[in-house]
C-alpha cells in the first residue's frame, strides 16, 4: 500500500526493496542458521540511512513519518526479521532524545545516532524487572557534574555490537510512587560499535542464546562505578521523568514490533500460497482442497487486518496523538496474527515446513518473540482496556 506516500518515500522503499533482493536474500538463511552478526548488512543499513530513519532531517536523519517507517520495517521483516531489530532498538533510544532531550543533547547525540557512528538501544530490563519496570534496581547517584551508575541490565538488543544505550535508572530509590524516582541516562558503553573497547566502569555480560531472532545480539550490560556527564546524559536535564520517557519510547517500539509481525505474517502467507499451488495430492494442487483454502483465507484476513491496525497507529503517532492504546492494539493483534500464520504455514508445508531448507521454520521461531517483546500481549490487553475506560468515562 503506497498510494498515500510521497515520491521520496516511494524511492526509499524501492531502494530498500532492491537491497533486500540483491544483498539480504542471498545470505539471510546462512547468517540466521549460523547466528552470525551481519556486519556487512549493517554497513549497508548505515548507507541507506536506516539508523536515522525517524530522526529529524535537521540532525542528519531521513525524517520519515511513522507511517513510512512502519512500511520499511514490514518490508525488511518480510525478508529477515532480525535486521529490523538492529535499527529499531537504536531508534527507540534516538526517539527518547529527540522527544525529551535538551537542545544540547539533541545537537550532540542525534547526528551521531543518525549516521550509525554511535549505535545502540534501550536498556530497561533487569534480571528481576521486566514488565514491572518500577522494580528496577540499577541506580545512578549524582556526584558533582557527573552520575555514578551501579547495576545490571539484561536482554538488551545491541548490547554487544552497539556502543550506547538509553539507560533507565533509579535516581531516588525511596520515591513514592516508585516511578517518580526513575530517570533516563544516555550512556556510551564503548568508544565505537563492533569493538571490545569498553569505557571504564561498564562491560558486557554473556550473549544470550535464543530460539529465534538470530544474528542480532541480545546481551547483558554491567555497570560498576561507571561515570557519565550529567549535562549530556540526563535526558531532559531533569530527574524523575525516566518512566514517562521509557513508555514514550515504547510507543514507536510497539508500532515497530507490530510492523515486524506483519512482515512475518505476509511472508508466511506468500510462501504458503505459492507452495499450495505447486504441491499436489490426490491428483490436484493442495490449494484446491477445502482444508487448505480455509487456512489461506484465515491467514489472508488476519494479515490484512494486522496491516490496517499498524497503519492506524502510525497515522495517529504522526499526528502527535497519544497512541498507547492504538499501538497496543496493533502490537497485540499483529503479533498473534504472525504466530497464527507461521503455525499454519508450517502445517500447509508439512515436513518441508519443519526443514531448515525452507524459511517457514525461521518464521515459526521468530513469531513467538513478537508476542513477548516490547511488552507482553497480556499487558497490551490490560493497557487497551484501561485506556478504553479512561477515554470513555460514564
Amino acid at each position: 500500500m503506497t498510494d498515500n506516500l510521497s515520491e521520496d518515500d516511494r524511492l526509499i522503499l524501492d531502494a530498500i526493496g532492491k537491497w533486500l533482493n540483491q544483498k539480504v536474500k542471498p545470505v539471510a538463511m546462512r547468517l540466521e542458521h549460523d547466528d552470525e552478526y551481519p556486519h556487512d548488512l549493517v554497513e549497508d543499513m548505515k548507507e541507506l540511512g536506516l539508523f536515522g530513519a525517524i530522526i529529524d532531517e535537521e540532525y542528519g536523519g531521513l525524517g520519515l513519518s511513522a507511517s513510512t517507517y512502519s512500511r520499511v520495517v514490514t518490508l525488511i521483516a518480510e525478508e529477515w526479521m532480525s535486521l529490523s531489530g538492529i535499527f529499531n532498538s537504536h531508534l527507540m533510544m534516538a526517539t527518547i532524545v529527540q522527544k525529551f532531550g535538551t537542545q544540547r543533547q539533541k545537537e550532540y547525540w542525534l547526528p551521531k545516532f543518525a549516521t550509525g557512528e554511535i549505535r545502540g538501544g534501550l536498556a530497561l530490563t533487569e534480571p528481576n524487572a521486566g514488565t514491572d519496570l518500577q522494580a528496577i534496581t540499577t541506580r545512578a547517584k549524582r556526584v558533582g557534574d557527573k552520575y555514578v551508575v551501579e547495576g545490571a541490565k539484561t536482554w538488551i538488543s545491541n548490547a554487544i555490537q552497539g556502543n550506547c544505550v538509553a539507560l533507565l535508572v533509579k535516581t531516588d530509590p525511596s520515591a513514592e510512587p516508585r516511578y517518580q524516582g526513575m530517570s533516563m541516562l544516555i550512556t556510551q558503553t564503548k568508544t565505537a560499535p563492533d569493538t571490545d573497547d569498553h569505557l571504564p566502569g561498564v562491560r558486557n555480560g554473556k550473549k544470550l542464546e535464543k530460539l529465534g531472532y538470530k544474528g542480532i545480539d541480545s546481551g547483558e550490560l554491567i555497570y560498576n562505578d561507571y561515570e557519565c556527564s550529567a549535562d549530556l546524559s540526563l535526558v531532559g536535564g531533569e530527574e524523575g521523568k525516566g518512566f514517562y520517557m521509557a513508555t514514550g519510547g515504547l510507543e514507536i517500539g510497539r508500532i515497530n514490533v507490530a510492523a515486524r509481525s506483519v512482515g512475518i505474517a505476509k511472508r508466511a502467507l506468500r510462501e504458503s500460497v505459492a507452495y499450495a499451488q505447486s504441491r499436489k495430492t490426490m491428483g490436484k494442487p493442495i490449494s484446491e482442497h477445502q482444508a487448505i483454502q480455509l487456512k489461506l483465507g484465515e491467514m489472508a484476513a488476519k494479515t490484512r487486518a494486522a496491516e490496517l491496525l499498524v497503519e492506524d497507529a502510525a497515522r495517529l503517532f504522526d499526528l502527535g496523538q497519544r497512541v498507547d492504546m492504538e499501538a497496543g492494539m496493533a502490537k497485540y493483534f499483529a503479533s498473534e496474527a504472525a504466530l497464527y500464520c507461521a503455525t499454519e504455514a508450517m502445517r500447509i508445508h508439512g515436513g518441508y515446513g519443519y526443514s531448515k531448507e525452507y524459511p517457514i521454520e525461521r518464521l515459526f521461531r521468530d513469531a513467538p518473540l513478537m508476542c513477548i517483546g516490547e511488552g507482553t500481549n497480556e499487558m497490551q490487553r490490560i493497557i487497551i482496556a484501561k485506556q478504553l475506560v479512561k477515554r470513555n468515562p460514564v
